[in-house]
């Protein structure tokens, strides 16, 4: 690991301005991907920026339009949460499907969604639940915060503060995980919403995307068979050591199937 100077924030504010100080800065959170990468010397920042002081940062609120979540909530916190587990227990499940018990009290929303790896578990609950990402300059929409392999709509500056989840009437999330780190080789976020159906997968492509046709079909019909004959094109899907484009193409439509049939049982 490289030489670094470590930074700890009081406020947004304040990480804001230490961010535009160093030549280069990087936000930590909880460090499960930032702090893996400086070991291997993948990543060489100058200036970290702790953010875990930072309690405007952290919580989970309810109010009748949903829940929001502060960006240092740590996966165990989403997945032990009262609110969310009564409101958008699809969420909660996700957020305990990641990866081991130290990974889920370190890791943060914030930081994985502002890592945005494609295998990642929040980018399909985001998209799925058509949830909108409060930064200290804007709000953006998950549909548009995503944008391709490890890259999002953040400008240089732009911190993460919360993220709102609209209240679905139902939803599920379903996995085929990797054994040994429980990411995605295919994650399928269904959700029937106040806006209609959104199907949202990851792990499959080089980010998250949505399946119209399978948001068509459910808009008319909830339910597993009317998912379980669409075929997904394995043109531009992932394909590594653990699955062909082929198979991932194939698990989506398995994982959909299966994530309706759980919220439709609910």
């Amino acid at each position: 690991m490289y030489e670094f100077n470590y930074q700890r924030a009081s406020s947004v504010a304040d990480a804001a301005k230490k961010l535009g100080t160093g030549e280069d800065a990087r936000l930590l959170a909880g460090g499960q991907t930032l702090i893996a990468a400086m070991k291997l010397r993948l990543a060489n920042p100058t200036d970290l920026i702790d953010l875990s002081g930072i309690a405007e940062l952290r919580g989970i609120k309810a109010d009748k339009d949903g829940i929001t979540v502060g960006a240092i909530t740590t996966h165990a916190e989403v997945a032990a949460s009262k609110d969310i587990q009564q409101h958008i227990p699809a969420l909660a499940d996700l957020a305990e499907s990641i990866g081991d018990p130290m990974v889920r009290n370190m890791g943060t929303i914030g930081g994985s969604i502002a890592n945005n790896d494609p295998a990642a578990d929040y980018p399909a609950a985001l998209v799925g639940l058509g949830a909108t990402v409060k930064t200290n300059q804007r709000q953006i929409t998950a549909d548009d915060f995503f944008t391709g392999m490890f890259m999002t709509a953040l400008e240089p500056g732009e911190i993460i503060e919360s993220i709102h989840f609209p209240k679905p009437k139902r939803a599920a999330y379903m996995k085929f995980s990797n054994p040994a780190s429980r990411y995605a080789i295919v994650g399928t976020f269904v959700a029937d919403t106040g806006n209609g159906v959104r199907v949202a997968v990851t792990g499959a492509g080089a980010c998250v995307f949505r399946v119209l046709q399978m948001e068509k079909t459910l808009s008319a019909k909830f339910a597993p068979d009317a998912v379980a004959n669409i075929d997904v094109a394995a043109d531009d899907l992932n394909a590594d050591m653990h699955a062909s484009a082929e198979y991932r193409a194939h698990l989506v439509s398995v994982m959909a199937k299966r994530a309706v049939e759980k919220a439709v049982a609910g």
